[in-house]
């Protein structure tokens, strides 16, 4: 392994906050109900779009197998006028040996097939699977976790997969490993796993412990990520090679209060400019999350920090999408204007400033407020090929089935002009 390296170089800049809705002409529009039957309770699910034009994505709960009462889980397809098919319903095998509560969304890899993780099920006790399922929804478990003494290979995966270029999936998961601290692990297509590090194993666990977050490929080929504990104690962002050489690149509460931030729970996209952009779910100057920059070798600028009371938004979970014209999108669980959530929208200062002036700000604002027929998107935004914004709320909905536990989620769509993405 090579020796792990820890940054503490971080700066501010200054944010305009614009809390009301957006000018510009845009359109936000419920495609979908889930009703429990048909699936429930989207969680960390960023769909994705097939190579068929339809949206791909995963419930947490709900389904339709008679072994799992409050239902195990789906796996679904939506077209983009939000016609619902079900592909699959998980634990429909005794014990759930082919897994069950996917918390996380799918990515279609370059064979074709579909990939994803689920959280328990699975062949041994229950913790978590890899699996494989055919565009037309034949599922396969291709691995179950645990299958190593003490689940030195971890358990728990919680984070949707990455396919680097080399052509293996790439994922983590939030417990077992040797420490019981998460994991890194790459498998081929076919299931053949090998875990590339186990988190704690630092003293202190100064290397940080339990990534809840997917991995992405950086330009220089290393894999970056974060952790949601560890280091300080409020996470750490990290790269490590396809080979298992793992660098701590920064430490979240490195400034008093944990100013930075704390407490990643979404993960990291490389922007435009080479940088990566990311949020944190605690922590910052409002305690409710933030959204920060940092350069590859570990610098890192907060560029908002939300607060409870904050009309673009508290706590977000999820990680940004990057569109053509340089803008982030995102979403926040909390607060906004009907104190449910919003998806906000992030603009970056122009490059060049005035002379003698004083330098241009970054700009929030949120572009809609979750109110109880939509509530609280953990889940992140992707942008379709027609432009158009896509995503899912964990709760709200108006199906009786569902109305007491506070719905059983949506699937929406948010429209604006705003170009193609340039990262998802």
């Amino acid at each position: 392994m090579l020796k792990p390296t820890f940054s503490r170089a971080f700066s501010f800049v200054a944010v305009f906050c614009a809390g009301a809705i957006g000018s510009r002409a845009q359109s936000f529009t419920t495609l979908l109900t889930f009703d429990g039957a048909n699936g429930a309770n989207p969680k960390s699910v960023a769909l994705v779009q097939g190579a068929d034009g339809d949206l791909y994505g995963t419930t947490s709960s709900g389904g339709s197998t008679a072994n799992c009462s409050a239902g195990c889980g789906t796996i679904f397809k939506i077209s983009l006028d939000g016609k619902l098919t079900t592909l699959h319903s998980f634990c429909d095998q005794p014990d759930c040996t082919e897994g069950m509560n996917p918390q996380a969304g799918l990515i279609q890899a370059t064979d074709g097939n579909f990939y994803g993780t689920t959280l328990a099920g699975g062949a041994h006790e229950g913790n978590g699977t890899v699996f494989r399922m055919t565009p037309s929804g034949m599922v396969t478990t291709i691995y179950s976790f645990c299958a190593m003494q003490k689940c030195a290979d971890g358990n728990s995966p919680n984070a949707a997969l990455h396919q680097g270029a080399d052509g293996n999936l790439y994922g983590t998961t939030s417990a077992g490993g040797t420490k019981d601290s998460g994991t890194v692990f790459k498998t081929t297509p076919a299931g053949a796993l090998t875990t590339l590090y186990s988190f704690c194993m630092q003293p202190d666990c100064a290397d940080g412990s339990n990534p809840v977050a997917e991995l992405t490929q950086g330009a220089d080929g290393n894999l970056y990520g974060m952790t949601s504990q560890g280091g300080k104690g409020s996470g750490t962002v990290f790269n490590i090679n396809p080979s298992g050489a793992l660098t701590t690149i920064y430490t979240f509460c490195s400034r008093p209060q944990c100013a930075d931030g704390g407490n990643p729970k979404g993960g990291l996209i490389q922007g435009a400019d080479g940088n990566f952009y990311g949020t944190t779910f605690a922590g910052g100057t409002g305690n409710a999350g933030t959204v920060f920059m940092l350069t590859p070798e570990g610098a890192l600028t907060t560029i908002f920090s939300f607060c409870t009371g904050c009309a673009v938004g508290a706590t977000p979970y999820s990680t940004l999408v990057q569109s053509k014209d340089g803008s982030f999108y995102g979403t926040a669980y909390y607060g906004g204007a009907k104190g449910q959530g919003t998806a906000f929208k992030l603009t970056p200062p122009p490059k060049v400033a005035s002379p003698g002036k004083v330098k241009p700000a970054w700009k929030i604002t949120a572009v809609h407020s979750f109110d109880d027929s939509d509530a609280y998107p953990i889940a992140a935004l992707m942008q379709a090929k027609d432009g158009n914004f896509y995503g899912a709320t964990f709760n709200g909905g108006s199906s009786p089935r569902c109305l007491n536990s506070g719905g059983c989620g949506t699937v929406f769509s948010l429209s604006f002009s705003s170009g193609p993405a340039v990262n998802r």
